[in-house]
């Protein structure tokens, strides 16, 4: 008797393999609280929260399931003395079954106010490295392919570019995180892994609707030719500045329930918990995922918490 267990960690399997010794494309990592961490999809956010701040993320998915994906990562960003220009390294680690990759990217962001209305328009580009690292001993096979022996690394350069358009009242935002087409043909196991361009597009708005409350509806579409569209969509109430209560949604994947508290002006902290509602629902006890934001006062500003 096959049990679910063994059956759906024998699909990751597949799924990896397929994915990244010979298929035509590849996805990003995803997360669910891409509203607190712009830096990752955007470069032209670099700096925007003006203030010194990082941000750190941990996301276990599919808990229960062995080999799910679980990604970590840290992002670092502060506006210059020159307030137009911005700065940010982002560090990410991606993990599925035997698989591990890692992205480390340096960011730049330059800024034009475009009227009195506090409009601004902001410039982004990124270069950085992608590696990824395959460990078969990792996992237990039954009748190994000859792919099994050797493991796989490569290493790519990526060069990315955005713009971010924004007000305190809202944001759009379109960015490229990797130009470059990389193709890693490897003659022992005949195989190629190729990374393709992404496309993402962000936005938000904040609603007054009262003293006390605010509202944030929120998206993010992600496109890469190959694979299928994804699209979050998420709405963010936030009381008092303090306690921040929402939901969220990802087309055919999942549903969200989203919480944060700003526990100081300089620290938050925010906690989102995903339902699946595909058929990996019957196998899975969902996805949890942590955000941590810290921000340091620069010298003659005051830290007022912001919606983004």
């Amino acid at each position: 008797m096959i049990h679910k267990s063994s059956l759906i960690q024998g699909l990751i399997g597949l799924v990896f393999i397929l994915v990244s010794a010979n298929s035509l494309a590849q996805q990003d990592p995803q997360y669910t609280h891409y509203m607190y961490n712009t830096l990752s999809v955007n470069p032209a956010y670099a700096g925007q929260r003006e203030t010194l701040s990082i941000v750190g993320l941990h996301r276990s998915q599919w808990v229960g399931i062995g080999g799910a994906p679980m990604t970590q990562s840290i992002a670092v960003h502060s506006p210059l003395r020159n307030e137009r220009v911005g700065v940010g390294l982002n560090i990410m680690r991606d993990a599925l079954g035997p698989a591990q990759e890692t992205f480390v990217d340096a960011n730049f962001s330059y800024t034009i106010p475009l009227n009195a209305n506090d409009l601004k328009l902001s410039f982004g580009a990124k270069a950085g490295l992608h590696i990824l690292d395959t460990d078969w001993s990792k996992g237990i096979f039954q009748n190994p392919d000859v792919a099994f022996n050797q493991n796989l690394n490569l290493t790519s350069p990526m060069i990315g570019a955005g713009l971010y358009m924004h007000t305190r009242k809202w944001y759009l935002g379109f960015a490229v995180p990797n130009f470059l087409q990389t193709e890693h043909y490897d003659d022992f196991i005949e195989s190629v892994a190729t990374e393709r361009m992404h496309f993402y597009a962000i936005g938000g708005y904040v609603f007054n609707l009262s003293e006390t409350t605010e509202l944030k509806p929120a998206f993010l579409v992600k496109g890469v030719s190959g694979a299928p569209l994804i699209a979050d969509v998420s709405a963010n109430f936030w009381f008092q500045k303090t306690i921040v209560a929402g939901m969220a949604w990802r087309w055919d994947d999942s549903v969200s329930i989203l919480a944060g508290f700003q526990v100081t002006p300089g620290m938050f902290i925010g906690y989102g918990y995903d339902l699946t509602t595909t058929g990996l629902n019957n196998y899975n006890g969902g996805t949890h995922e942590i955000t941590l934001r810290f921000e340091i006062k620069r010298v003659g500003r005051i830290l007022s918490p912001r919606f983004f």
